[in-house]
């Protein structure tokens, strides 16, 4: 056997097997061996390439919003810490210049900062303006609570949440106020 016109599988074949093996493991797994061959296809269409190119574009939209930021859930949050004041931003020194950027707010809202016409401010006719104000940044004081312990807490309001009011008092200290079970003097 001449080693220039043999096939090179059956060359290694004999350098593994005895010479009769090889050349059963030749004709049965080398030559005989199916060879799938894909058949070729019409040409597409040209309807079928654009719908080609469309769900190409399509796909690479949807790959590109997936990898869009999504915002963080309220259990992110707690876990990041970022509805906590940090303990060197509570100082009371620092949120006097909200209360008197809401002092003003609020003369503008009871329209009082036009000092050309005086107004009369009473409950009916400012009970709502007042019910929906903004409150961060007024100085407020508790008068009444069933807690005994908040009576006399005074401070600027630093968060305004659903139900609750958290004050940062004159000892730099936060604390929380329930909104609904204290009554507040601004």
């Amino acid at each position: 056997m001449a080693h220039g016109d043999t096939h090179i599988a059956q060359t290694l074949l004999h350098r593994a097997f005895s010479p009769s093996t090889a050349e059963s493991h030749y004709h049965e797994r080398v030559l005989k061996r199916p060879l799938h061959i894909r058949a070729t296809s019409p040409t597409p269409s040209a309807r079928a390439v654009r719908r080609r190119a469309l769900n190409e574009i399509k796909q690479t939209a949807r790959k590109r919003s997936k990898n869009k930021p999504r915002p963080l859930s309220a259990a992110k949050k707690r876990a990041l810490c970022l509805n906590e004041i940090p303990k060197e931003q509570q100082n009371y020194a620092l949120y006097e210049g909200l209360h008197n950027l809401w002092a003003g707010y609020m003369r503008d809202v009871l329209g009082l900062s036009d000092t050309a016409r005086s107004v009369l401010v009473t409950p009916n006719s400012s009970g709502q303006l007042l019910a929906t104000a903004d409150m961060h940044g007024a100085l407020v004081t508790v008068v009444r609570s069933r807690c005994v312990s908040r009576v006399g807490l005074e401070g600027i309001i630093v968060r305004d949440t659903r139900f609750t009011f958290e004050i940062i008092t004159k000892n730099n200290s936060v604390k929380c106020k329930s909104s609904k079970q204290d009554l507040g003097k601004w």
